[in-house]
């Protein structure tokens, strides 16, 4: 083969692969918290908001003016919702999961 055949190879290979490791780069930069969020929250929660009762979104406005201002606030209110709202025990969802999606929310509703 010639020179500037096997280069040519080396770089359609090398754009191939690129691409492909850029995505799976992306994949792994999805936190815990988003993906137990997105699995469990994410059908009455989108973006942040609320299906139920849009008064009370995932907001940083909103959950504090409702008394929620910490991880542990909302994993409370995740062990004992308000009437509308699922409830997610320890056995649904772990404490650490909880914990997980309590700061994906405080760090992507602001």
């Amino acid at each position: 083969m010639k020179t500037s055949a096997k280069i040519g190879v080396l770089v359609v290979s090398v754009g191939l692969a690129l691409p492909a490791a850029g995505l799976n780069a992306a994949e792994k930069k999805e936190s815990a918290g988003a993906k137990l969020f997105q699995k469990n929250c994410a059908a009455c929660h989108p973006g942040g908001g609320n299906i139920i009762k849009p008064a009370l979104t995932l907001h940083k406005k909103d959950l504090d003016a409702h008394g929620v201002k910490t991880a542990k606030d909302i994993v409370g209110k995740m062990r004992n919702p308000g009437p509308g709202m699922t409830r997610f025990d320890v056995k649904t969802v772990s404490d650490k999961d909880a914990y997980a999606i309590a700061e994906y929310i405080l760090q992507t509703f602001k």
